[in-house]
């Protein structure tokens, strides 16, 4: 029987408690599978050997997020899932995890010293509405990317990347080229949405708000205006057309034909894993990694953050030996001086090559870790304006309604201010909705306490 069939089989039976070798067997769903997965694995492996009473069986699960609440709506959840953080916060809302507040106070410590572990945006990412839901496993930082070649060939300094806004835009111009015939964009500096993928933290970034904690203030807070203002200028600066047929070309992420890969655009917003993916797709490309340029002195070192989470599904048949592993992979060895000696959260943190959301690193993981800016990505992530998904339920759905309106400014569609006003009545209409269904089960601000037992309570209330 392969690995995989045993761990289904294990499953169907229902976590495979009281399996033949006497060891508490806990099912573990995580929406990784490659390299990543591989990496999860060691760790997996490794707190099974570090003990003989519990064995995590690791299984890759697409569509993950949906499949948990699926299996927990029908009381057979997994014992331990890893959710996106902004699933966090839905399944909260939803009724879906086991508060760990009481495993953590079984540690000898409070909620609040456990969060101190880790650099302040990690630790609060998995707190809400007074309990913590879940931890985070492996973070991430979004830093500007760029290319030290195309700097070179356009007289720029390949050491100096954009400080403020003003130098992004204006050495944006400088690594911008035509074709002198017929005058297509044949190279660009910077794009907005190139990828795109962080364009949610924009207006935060402008010294807007998406939401004050108890109102929708997407379409209200002024820097948010002026960020999609900022965005619409790009697009009437280079023109639509020529950028729709310039990014036409652009191939997949993971390929030699992404276009940062490829010096088509020489400066890009991305995270902490694109250094793997350079060493694979861009061999010997000379690149350097800075902050988001500022936008306001006052908001220096801005970073958009981001976590994997550890979660206990409620209804899970093994959520004491959940909390085991969750613990475990919260973990490090400090004195590591070897990859061997890596444990827990470095040794998947190393393999999958992102920096750590634990405050403490050991000497090898700081003075050994392949990513040759891996300091700027701890930095960021202690920043006083680092930020990370909204604490809201309803953020999936918000983020959709904001995609829309980046979408339809870059595009030109709609003038900036129209686009926020519409988004803003659509998802204040729906937050009301939301915030009602939560006042109702005693949920909103806090008006209950969370239940500890994944025993008690119903999910989906």
């Amino acid at each position: 029987m392969s690995r995989i069939s045993a761990v289904l089989l294990c499953l169907l039976l229902g976590g495979c408690g009281g399996a033949p070798d006497g060891k508490v067997h806990v099912s573990y769903w995580e929406k990784w599978t490659g390299a990543e997965g591989e990496a999860m694995q060691k760790v997996v492996d490794q707190f099974n050997r570090r003990q003989d009473k519990i064995v995590v069986e690791y299984l890759g699960i697409s569509d993950l997020a949906r499949k948990t609440l699926i299996a927990t709506a029908g009381g057979d959840p997994p014992d331990v899932a890893g959710i996106w953080l902004a699933n966090t916060y839905t399944f909260a809302d939803l009724n879906a995890l086991v508060p760990l507040d009481d495993f953590i106070r079984g540690e000898g410590t409070t909620p609040e010293k456990w969060a101190e572990r880790y650099d302040p945006v990690y630790g609060d990412m998995g707190v809400y509405r007074g309990a913590t839901w879940a931890v985070p496993s492996t973070p991430s930082v979004a830093v500007l990317y760029w290319n030290k070649a195309m700097f070179r060939a356009a007289g720029l300094d390949p050491e100096h990347p954009p400080r403020t806004l003003a130098e992004l835009d204006d050495m944006a111009e400088k690594l911008t080229k035509r074709d002198p015939q017929t005058g297509d964009i044949t190279q660009l500096g910077f794009l907005p949405q190139e990828p795109g993928w962080f364009a949610w933290a924009f207006p935060q970034w402008f010294g807007g708000r998406l939401w004050d904690g108890q109102e929708i203030t997407i379409g209200t807070a002024p820097g948010n205006l002026e960020c999609y203002q900022w965005v619409q200028k790009y697009t009437e600066k280079y023109g639509l057309e020529p950028i729709k047929a310039f990014t036409s070309g652009f191939g997949n992420f993971a390929s030699p034909q992404n276009p940062f890969f490829s010096a088509q655009i020489a400066m890009v917003f991305q995270g902490v894993w694109l250094n793997n993916y350079i060493r694979q797709f861009a061999p010997g490309m000379e690149y350097g990694c800075a902050p988001w340029p500022a936008v306001k002195p006052e908001l220096a070192d801005f970073a958009d953050a981001e976590a994997d989470m550890l979660a206990i599904p409620r209804g899970a048949k093994h959520p004491k030996e959940a909390w085991e592993f969750i613990k475990f992979v919260s973990s490090l060895n400090p004195q590591a001086r070897s990859q061997k000696e890596l444990l827990g959260m470095e040794l998947l943190c190393f393999l999958q090559e992102k920096n750590s959301p634990l405050r403490q690193w050991s000497p090898f993981f700081e003075q050994h870790h392949p990513h040759p800016y891996i300091e700027l990505f701890r930095r960021l992530a202690q920043s006083p304006h680092a930020v990370h998904t909204p604490k809201i339920g309803i953020w999936e759905e918000f983020a959709s309604e904001q995609g829309e309106v980046f979408e339809k400014v870059r595009l030109l569609m709609e003038p900036p201010a129209a686009a926020l006003a519409f988004c803003q009545g659509r998802v204040a209409e729906r937050w009301a909705e939301h915030r009602r269904s939560l006042a109702r089960h005693g949920l909103y601000a806090g008006t209950a306490a969370p239940q500890s037992s994944a025993a008690e309570g119903h999910p989906f209330p």
